[in-house]
Formats: C-alpha cells, sequence, structure tokens
C-alpha cells in the first residue's frame, strides 16, 4: 500500500480546509545530544503516565530544536540541485547570475520556494506566511535522573595540554547532556500542502540526522517513523502519546533502568497504541499507514531518495506548488 495521492489537494488552498497529514516519529538520540536554554537542559514536571498520575521530571525538546534543523536540510538540498542560490546577494528580482532564487534564511527570505511556503516566513513589515507544519514540544519517554550525564569540557592549546607558557587555561567548562537511545515521541502535522510538499517534508524529515547545540560535533537523532495518518483534523498531542506510551512501557522501562529500552520495542509499541488514541481524537481518518503497509510506502519512498533523477523530480514538483502559491496569494500584483 502507498499514500494515497488523490487525497491532498491539488493545490495550496488560500484558506484552511481541513487537510491533516500527520508524521508519527519517535526521535532517538543516537549519541549525546544538547538540548537547551540559557544553558540548561530543558525539563519540566509532568505525570508518568494517562493511567499513572505519579509525577515525574521529563527531557523537553522544543519545536525549534526540531523544525530548524529539519528545514535546513530541505534548504541544503534545494541549492544541491540548484533550486537556490548559494549567495546571499542577487539582482533586482533576487536571482543570482545563474537565475536561482536568493534565500538567505532569518534574513532575506524568496517567499517562494518550498521551504519557505510549508514552514513559512516574516520579513518584518515586508509579509510574512504561517508555517503549515504544525510542531509542538517533545517529552522524553524516560525521566531526566536516568536520561542524561554531565560532562566536563575543556578547551586546550593546540599542544593538546591546558598549559602554555606556565600558565593555565581556564577554558573548562560542565555541560548536561541528553544520553543516547533517549526516545522523544513526535507528531509532525502539515496542513493543507499538496502531495508534492509533503514529500518534500516527509524527505527533511528522513535526511535529518542532528538536532539541537553543537550538531557538527554531537547531537546525532534517528527519526524512527511509525506512522502516517490523513485525517480531517489534528490528533493527540506529543504529551499524551508519551505518557500513553509509558503506561504500555512502565514495566519494561522499570526492569531495563538505566539501560534504555530497546529501540525496537518503542516503535512497535507506538504503533499498537495509535489506532486507539485517534478513536479518542474525534476527527475522521481517511488513511492509517502502519506496520507492514507503512514498510512498503517508506521503502518505495526511501529507494527514490536514492536516485538523483527522482529527487529532482520530486524538488521539481515541490517548486512548481509552492511558486504557483506565490504567484497567486503572496506575489503583489
Amino acid at each position: 500500500m502507498s499514500i494515497d495521492q488523490n487525497w491532498f489537494p491539488q493545490a495550496v488552498p488560500a484558506k484552511p480546509t481541513g487537510y491533516y497529514a500527520h508524521i508519527v516519529v519517535v526521535r532517538e538520540t543516537t549519541s549525546y545530544a544538547v538540548f537547551q536554554t540559557d544553558g540548561e537542559l530543558n525539563t519540566v514536571r509532568v505525570t508518568k503516565g494517562l493511567q499513572n498520575r505519579d509525577l515525574m521530571t521529563r527531557l523537553t525538546m522544543f519545536k525549534r530544536k526540531q523544525t530548524t534543523p529539519e528545514r535546513l536540510t530541505g534548504r541544503e538540498l534545494l541549492r544541491r540541485y540548484d533550486f537556490l542560490s548559494d549567495q546571499y546577494e542577487g539582482d533586482k528580482d533576487g536571482k543570482d547570475s545563474q537565475g536561482r532564487l536568493i534565500c538567505d534564511y532569518n534574513v532575506n527570505f524568496c517567499n517562494q520556494c518550498p521551504d519557505c511556503i510549508t514552514y513559512g516566513f516574516a520579513i518584518g513589515d515586508s509579509g510574512s506566511e504561517k508555517s503549515k507544519v504544525i510542531s509542538d514540544t517533545a517529552f522524553s519517554l524516560t525521566d531526566y535522573g536516568s536520561s542524561h550525564e554531565v560532562f566536563t569540557l575543556n578547551a586546550p592549546y593546540e599542544s593538546g595540554t591546558m598549559s602554555r607558557e606556565g600558565e593555565v587555561t581556564s577554558r573548562i567548562n560542565e555541560a548536561d547532556h541528553v544520553t543516547p537511545q533517549t526516545f522523544f515521541p513526535t507528531i509532525i502535522t502539515l496542513r493543507d500542502a499538496t502531495h508534492a510538499l509533503f514529500e518534500y517534508v516527509l524527505n527533511n524529515v528522513i535526511r535529518t540526522r542532528h538536532y539541537g547545540a553543537q550538531t557538527t560535533r554531537t547531537g546525532a537523532v534517528k527519526n524512527h517513523i511509525v506512522a502516517i495518518v490523513l485525517t480531517d483534523g489534528e490528533i493527540v498531542s506529543n504529551l499524551k502519546l508519551t505518557q500513553a506510551l509509558y503506561d504500555e512501557l512502565a514495566k519494561t522501562i522499570e526492569e531495563s533502568t538505566p539501560d534504555p529500552v530497546a529501540v525496537g520495542v518503542v516503535v512497535e509499541k507506538s504503533a499498537e497504541i495509535l489506532p486507539k488514541l485517534l478513536k479518542q481524537d474525534g476527527v475522521t481518518v481517511d488513511q492509517l499507514l502502519i506496520g507492514d503497509d507503512l514498510s512498503a510506502a517508506l521503502d518505495d519512498f526511501n529507494a527514490r531518495l536514492r536516485d538523483r533523477d527522482a529527487v529532482n523530480r520530486m524538488l521539481t514538483a515541490a517548486f512548481a506548488d509552492s511558486s504557483a502559491y506565490y504567484k497567486a496569494y503572496i506575489q503583489k500584483k
């Protein structure tokens, strides 16, 4: 089974029309990661589960920590395939000498590429576009105490030591890190997007490998796609999904701590509880891809991502849809 392409709107509409495509993901840290604000890991006190009402401290991964790396992955690919320029400035039409659009992230958005139209932009008094990617804070499945470690970091001289000419550097610091194999159940929702733009976002989720601070040296994350759900409204929140999953895995978590729960168990149980949660949401589910059906659809999509021509066609279609929306609703007449 594949994703129902005919379900998606043929063009991005001017007003919300109730097409909600959800990508249910379990984010697994595969190295030490840092998700922090003001120098400390972000945490919150919430109940363990929906049935277990005891409180616990959970790590949190704010929405910008999730969407920013994913949209930068997409922008990188658009430049790689010559849809966007790698220059900062262009001609009066916002293009470089090769005719590629100039789109400078958070500085000078082009307003018309797939990134601008799906993830949104704001340019002061010059206009804005609301994101069609709905995301929220993600919460760790396990508690803060068993999901972090504190490391002492240093910045040695080129000699490899902390001293030079008899003086010892003070460049030593401590940092709190999220441990590997910490899980953050997450739902990424794309509203009122065409099939091509949905594939663009799905591609970004699959390709993104690093999140959080210092992403060139640490912060590796594996996105395990659990389900794809097409509905006429929003579905369960990240917190509720995490708490429901905790209820199902409480005994396993307790028995394995301080060791992590096996990723296969977390992914399998996430897919298992999802249909029940969807029944509580009061929305019409037009398609639910889980299990073997999802695996078949993702295998087909991943095969296309390994083919340069197929990737180019995917980006061409996404760019055509975003450009059409720009010309219809954003471009000044």
